[in-house]
């Protein structure tokens, strides 16, 4: 019974249920669809504020711009150099498993208005120039309106700076933000008791829909995912937290709530808000956590990175069509690009895939077809890994900046008592 109370306890016997129920009666399963998007959409409601608030109040205590500055430098280096090896490694599993080849599919032969959709939108997208003036919102309201992450950063970063200037006027508001701040952790607290429910409904509408006999023709491809992630996690990964100095599987461990939602959701959004309550309560400082794991959402997606590297050259050798390292390297250089240029729009693998493959003429756009069917379990892979990669780069990125209490956190993740810092983590 004590073991039940734990919530990661839960999340485990929902998805198992949620297993069970989508496999014998897989109409009951798509049924319950709306539960795991209600969920989901219950977190989503209380990111704008939440992010708002921690970033302007962390900003505002530490008072100093240049601070901000160097801190946002060294997190964007970090994030590109582990997209780079997370794309580099993709490729060179891709190649030496070679899950699509002996496939010989004609391209001409796919339907390609499957996924019209996706390559309308890479088109749309714009470029990188395009990209950097969708961080400007509007208006300051229609970035909390859209829920446009890097908007509602960049609104946060200002106003931070503004209350750090205003003295004892500004430490009153900051204050009063501070206070809203904690009753959403509240609320979060609140909506994670459902998630239990929300996994379970999600893990039931993926096996209801798609089937576990879905899997087969694409098995190798799904396998060469599922264990290239698991070594990216902890042989990269794991070194990163050990010259960070914590153990990877304690920080697992720390964190396995949320990795459970997020594998049964397939969404690193709806635990956001209590993963930067754990990471502060972890010893991490308030500014790094606001400022880091936000941006990670969209600028560090490790596990994306994986999945598009392996995708495109799997469609390349299920077609067919040969590709020299030349052509390698220069996907590389094209995802580097395309996966940040998608962020934060419906589908955004998917997107990025499509304007990868459009960047190549060489390479059929109509392949995607090929990844429709098991989409939904690579997803759960690549955001397993983006959001393990996302609270190791912001306990490194603190560790770098002398912003992690390394005593604190060893304590807490050895599980000793620790007097609580935020109310979500208490």
């Amino acid at each position: 019974m004590r073991a039940l109370r734990q919530l990661w306890v839960q999340v485990l016997i929902g998805m198992a249920i949620g297993i069970a129920l989508g496999v014998l009666a897989p109409g009951w399963g798509i049924a319950l669809k709306p539960v795991a998007d209600g969920f989901v959409k219950l977190v989503k409601m209380l990111l704008a504020p939440i992010i708002f608030g921690t970033i302007a109040v962390g900003i505002a205590q530490m008072g100093n711009l240049r601070e901000v500055g160097r801190l946002g430098l060294k997190a964007l280096v970090y994030f590109e150099i582990l997209s780079t090896v997370a794309l580099g490694a993709g490729l060179i599993v891709a190649n030496v498993a070679r899950p699509g080849a002996g496939m010989n599919i004609d391209a001409r032969t796919l339907d390609a208005s499957a996924v019209a959709g996706y390559a309308t939108t890479a088109k749309g997208a714009g470029g990188v120039a395009d990209f950097l003036l969708g961080i400007i919102p509007d208006s300051v309201g229609s970035a909390f309106v859209g829920g446009t992450m890097l908007q509602v950063i960049l609104i946060a970063l200002l106003m931070g700076v503004a209350l750090g200037a205003m003295g004892d006027s500004g430490a009153r508001l900051t204050t009063l933000i501070d206070d809203i701040t904690k009753a959403m952790f509240r609320i979060v607290g609140m909506v994670m008791r459902l998630a239990p429910l929300g996994a379970g409904a999600g893990m039931a509408f993926t096996t209801g829909k798609y089937g576990i006999a879905t899997l087969l023709p694409l098995g190798y491809l799904i396998v060469a995912l599922y264990v290239t992630a698991i070594l990216f996690v902890m042989v990269v990964l794991g070194l990163v937290a050990r010259l960070a100095g914590i153990s990877l599987i304690a920080l697992l461990r720390y964190i396995a709530d949320e990795i459970l939602i997020v594998f049964g959701t397939c969404s690193t959004e709806v635990v956001l808000p209590q993963l930067m309550a754990r990471l502060e309560q972890l010893g991490v400082a308030r500014p790094v956590v606001g400022l880091v794991l936000p941006a990670g959402y969209t600028f560090n997606t490790d596990g994306t990175s994986l999945y598009l590297s392996m995708a495109v050259v799997f469609i390349a050798q299920a077609t067919g069509t040969p590709l020299s390292l030349g052509d390698e390297l220069t996907i590389m250089a094209v995802l580097l690009l395309t996966s940040k240029g998608s962020a934060g729009v419906a589908g955004a693998g998917f997107v990025a895939l499509a304007a990868t493959l459009s960047a190549m003429p060489a390479l059929p756009v109509a392949g995607l077809v090929l990844l429709l069917g098991v989409d939904r379990f690579l997803n759960q892979a690549r955001a397993v890994v983006n959001l393990i990669g996302n609270s190791v780069a912001t306990v490194a990125v603190a560790r770098w900046d002398g912003a992690l209490d390394l005593e604190r956190a060893r304590a807490v993740l050895r599980g000793e008592d620790v007097p609580p810092l935020v109310e979500a983590a208490a």
